[in-house]
């Protein structure tokens, strides 16, 4: 039975143990943390075969050197001089090219639908028990004839590919939502996405794991990482050392930096993101982005989530007030009725995206490193992408063919 330590347990981590553990492996999963922050659990928890776009796409870097000096802005970049953020950015421009977003689309429409199913297998199993997940959709919500403009070219794109869209007018968008005030002209439905509350999911995946004898350990930070002969021999922690047959790195923003102790150029930033929760009924039964607001509303199990923003500021927990308070304002401009509390701007919390220059995530093994194999770098798709992250992870590790070509996400590919 090969031994497989996992350096991270964030929904890519934790999905890659399940897979490889229903596969025969003995499976160690260590993280910094306990398991109950960060990314996996502070997303707006969609699944979404629409996002077809990836972030670096044409006029980014352009909004984001205009947004660079207004810190509550949606998309922020904190002016730096570090060497890894300006190889970063430079590595970002490159990438936004229209050909090179062309050449993504198949890739990212294809990954997101498969994990879409598997989303639901893991649910048809009852491995988990039961936990939410919805198909209703995801509506994009407009107050401008520009935004409006932009979505329709979005959505020309998503139908050609084959998924399920359609456009609202007001009216249409009220029947939709019958139950409360909406402050916009319309709404692009994208029929083909869905939903879930990653707080439920999460506990219940750990449950499950520590259940069936997957070794979990907490609060146990990788110091280093010992190879010999081009193979990694040992995993250290702070707590202990571990032996392996195979190491899979799924420790989000924080691969970049366990990347260089295994001498491995890894290009990667933490994006932060920022939600707020309403535990009161909202009348929000669909989820939605708020195209102006650039942010996510998500009904979830007890509770409305309103999520959005993404900040490369370093990989801190620093909680912005300005960043906080644009989701709380751009959640009463399209909710009129729905003011955001003190008590539950208070109780915001804030989780670190791993992006990669080009938007992709980087799953594979590594072509340095025999007996690695990588797994970060989703950027706002991880929660979407995480089960096919794992089970790509484990057909690789198994010797089998993978369910889909793998290619655009090659961790060795240079920008």
């Amino acid at each position: 039975m090969k031994s497989v330590v996992i350096i991270g347990g964030g929904i890519v981590g934790l999905s890659t143990a399940y897979y490889l553990h229903k596969e025969g492996f003995e499976v160690t999963v260590i993280d910094k943390g306990d398991i109950t922050t960060g990314a996996s659990f502070v997303n707006a928890g969609y699944i979404t075969p629409s996002h077809i776009i990836p972030l670096a796409s044409p006029g980014m870097i352009a909004k984001g050197i205009k947004m660079m000096f207004n810190s509550a802005s949606p998309f922020y970049m904190k002016p730096r001089l570090d060497a890894d953020f300006l190889k970063w950015s430079w590595y970002f421009h490159k990438s936004s090219t229209p050909e090179k977003v062309e050449k993504a689309i198949p890739a990212i429409k294809e990954i997101n639908l498969i994990s879409r199913e598997l989303f639901t297998d893991i649910k048809n199993s009852g491995d988990l028990g039961d936990f939410q997940l919805e198909r209703k959709g995801l509506l994009m919500l407009y107050k401008t004839e520009a935004a409006y403009l932009h979505e329709k070219q979005v959505a020309k794109r998503v139908a050609f590919e084959g998924l399920e869209v359609s456009d609202l007018n007001k009216s249409e968008l009220l029947k939709l939502e019958p139950n409360v005030n909406i402050a916009a002209e319309g709404a692009i439905h994208y029929e083909c996405d869905g939903h879930t509350t990653p707080t439920e999911i999460m506990p219940k995946l750990l449950a499950y794991l520590k259940g069936v004898g997957v070794v979990i350990k907490t609060n146990e930070e990788v110091v280093d990482i010992k190879s010999s002969s081009n193979k990694i021999i040992e995993v250290i922690t702070d707590k202990d050392n571990y032996q392996l047959d195979e190491v899979v790195l799924a420790a989000g923003s924080w691969s970049g930096e366990l990347a260089k102790k295994m001498k491995l150029k890894l290009a990667l930033q933490g994006g932060k993101g920022y939600r707020i929760n309403v535990e009161r009924d909202t009348g929000i039964s669909i989820p939605a982005i708020l195209m102006e607001s650039k942010m996510a509303v998500t009904p979830m199990n007890g509770f409305t989530r309103f999520a959005g923003t993404m900040e490369f500021s370093g990989n801190n927990n620093i909680v912005r007030n300005e960043r906080v308070m644009a989701i709380a304002n751009g959640a009463h401009s399209f909710y009129p009725d729905l003011t955001i509390n003190e008590t539950e701007i208070k109780n915001v919390k804030t989780g670190l995206r791993p992006v990669s220059p080009d938007g992709l995530p980087y799953i594979g093994k590594s072509t340095k490193i025999k007996n690695l194999t990588i797994g970060t770098g989703h950027a706002m798709m991880g929660w979407s992408l995480g089960p096919a992250t794992g089970k790509l992870i484990t057909e690789l590790l198994s010797g089998n063919k993978t369910s889909i070509n793998i290619a655009a996400f090659d961790p060795n590919r240079s920008f």
